[in-house]
């Protein structure tokens, strides 16, 4: 088996880390994600050398505007962009943006695409997911509270939803609602909306401080009220009782985007290791790496990611190939498992950094906060624990 990148991917693949680290690197040391809209003017200007380049929206078809990579490509592209926390917004393929383009391209109506998925696909506007709720357990999402009532030609969102990543400056959500709370289907309850965040109704109650931080514009997570948000019934996307089968339809290839870019993180932690490791003196003459200790965690790390990186381009293969419904136990497998690794990786990134690991002079302290929440967003590690479980016991009847 042939596990090399073809060589045009590979030159891209250089390209995009060298830009990183000439655009982006430096932008980093001005990321605060409670102060994001003072960085944008200067993302703005590496964003339209992004699109100069050709490498705006990396995962759209070229009619987007985007390079028409394939999913499998596209992984390889996240996993270098993820090693920035800036880079997958740079080129137009951040969460939870990605995820509705991909979604609104195959089921958006005409207009549902001229209105929504142009300019988001051009980086004029940006979108959020409401489906969570706080009163409503994540981890059942056909079970929620907001309703969607008919009212002619209209309907009638109300509820409350929360951890609605980028909903600050959003010009859009998709919101999960139910249609048909009495459906004997429970998987056919619920439909899904295109709210304007504009609409009379639609509040923002807050940034959820997440580690003690509430964030800003897109580095952040809201709680959403719904109140009597009256929305046209053109507003719903595809049919009713849909909602369901969209989410998941959104949240798949989104598992494999959100995988990538934890593979990215754990090698920009790898790396940021080893030159600690390596030029840290403990005392005259003596330096971080001569410790074994260290030399354990170095080499955990590096089978750690090998590992994961494999497991994840196998299942992006196999969803590109054989559909989603064909790799559901993969998908859940790199989703608990890869967080498993991003986590023991920032750890022993943060020990081997000592007091810097835990200062935002560095990454690591962003992506600490940030991902532990990896293994409960997108599905819970228990959750894809037990999908996989079942699937595969399942097999053995």
């Amino acid at each position: 088996m042939d596990f090399t990148l073809p060589i045009k991917l590979q030159d891209l693949q250089m390209e995009l880390r060298e830009f990183l680290r000439e655009h982006v690197y430096p932008l980093e040391k001005g990321f605060d994600e409670t102060r994001f809209r003072e960085l944008l003017p200067a993302l703005q200007v590496v964003r339209a050398e992004v699109k100069r380049r050709g490498w705006w929206a990396p995962a759209l078809p070229e009619e987007l505007g985007g390079m028409g990579l394939s999913l499998l490509d596209f992984a390889t592209v996240s996993e270098e962009l993820g090693r920035s926390p800036l880079g997958h917004f740079v080129f137009n393929c951040q969460a939870p943006d990605i995820s509705t383009m991909e979604l609104l391209h195959v089921h958006a109506s005409a207009e549902q695409k001229e209105r929504y998925l142009q300019p988001l696909a051009a980086g004029e506007i940006r979108s959020c997911f409401a489906m969570t709720e706080p009163d409503f357990a994540g981890s059942n999402p056909v079970w929620m509270g907001t309703i969607a009532r008919r009212d002619g030609d209209h309907y009638m969102l109300s509820g409350r939803k929360w951890f609605c990543s980028s909903a600050d400056g959003a010009t859009f959500a998709l919101v999960m609602a139910q249609t048909d709370p009495e459906a004997t289907d429970l998987h056919k309850r619920a439909s899904l909306f295109l709210v304007p965040t504009d609409t009379p109704g639609w509040r923002l109650v807050r940034n959820l401080p997440v580690m003690g931080l509430p964030g800003q514009d897109w580095p952040s997570h809201a709680e959403i009220a719904l109140e009597e948000c009256r929305v046209p019934a053109s507003a719903m996307l595809a049919e009713p009782g849909q909602g369901f089968s969209l989410a998941q339809q959104r949240l798949g290839p989104g598992r494999i985007h959100h995988t990538m870019r934890w593979i990215g993180i754990a090698e920009r932690a790898f790396e940021l290791s080893c030159q600690r490791a390596v030029f840290r003196q403990l005392a005259p003459g003596k330096t971080l790496a001569e410790e074994a200790c260290v030399q354990h965690w170095v080499a955990d790390m590096r089978a750690d990611i090998e590992s994961a990186r494999l497991l994840v381009m196998r299942t992006a293969w196999r969803l590109e190939h054989l559909g989603n419904k064909q790799a559901a136990l993969d998908v859940s497998l790199i989703k608990f498992s890869t967080a498993a690794m991003l986590g023991r990786v920032l750890d022993r990134a943060v020990q081997i950094h000592g007091g810097l690991g835990l200062l935002d002079d560095l990454p690591l302290a962003f992506w600490y906060r940030h991902e532990r929440g990896a293994r409960i967003y997108d599905g819970t590690d228990e959750v894809h624990r037990s999908s996989a479980g079942r699937r595969i016991l399942k097999s053995w009847k």
